[in-house]
């Protein structure tokens, strides 16, 4: 299961309809071994592309210098599908390199409805995964569309919100 604070949900969701048209990327690091995503880090799509999203070169070994100092790893992986729904193409499962991570697609398709899905992928095998918002409004309860079904998210409110 994927557990994200509201605030960084927000802000992937920002970066991916300010991107649009383009794919959006960028991941989200947290404490080596934590699970825990706590530091957005949106990045350049040096692809800049509708279809498919590359990591800027020097931007990625920056970034991963900078996690390595702090002692953090990429905990979310994140970018965005312009045209389909939220679920990695044959592209994003041949490049996904990180075990550990949580690989989360935002759907940008409709300009009404933002679709949010969070997968694992692991030798080739993608595996849909619950989503835990915490810190989130009331309001926010119904704002995107999570997965297939209502179960795979979970919201858990501010008290007196």
């Amino acid at each position: 299961m994927l557990t994200i604070d509201a605030a960084i949900l927000e802000g992937i969701v920002a970066h991916a309809r300010r991107d649009h048209p383009d794919e959006a990327c960028g991941i989200v690091a947290g404490a080596e071994g934590s699970d825990v995503p706590s530091r957005l880090v949106p990045m350049e799509n040096s692809a800049r592309s509708m279809t498919f999203y590359h990591f800027d070169s020097m931007e990625h070994f920056r970034v991963w210098r900078e996690m390595d100092d702090r002692d953090e790893e990429p905990v979310v992986i994140y970018h965005s599908h312009t045209a389909t729904e939220a679920y990695p193409s044959r592209t994003d499962i041949s490049l996904a390199q990180e075990p550990g991570a949580h690989y989360l697609l935002v759907s940008t398709a409709d300009p009404e409805v933002t679709e949010v899905r969070s997968f694992r992928i692991l030798d080739g095998v993608v595996t849909e995964e619950p989503v835990r918002v915490v810190n989130a409004s009331e309001d926010a309860v119904q704002k995107y569309l999570f997965g297939q079904s209502p179960t795979t998210v979970d919201y858990e409110c501010r008290a007196g919100n």
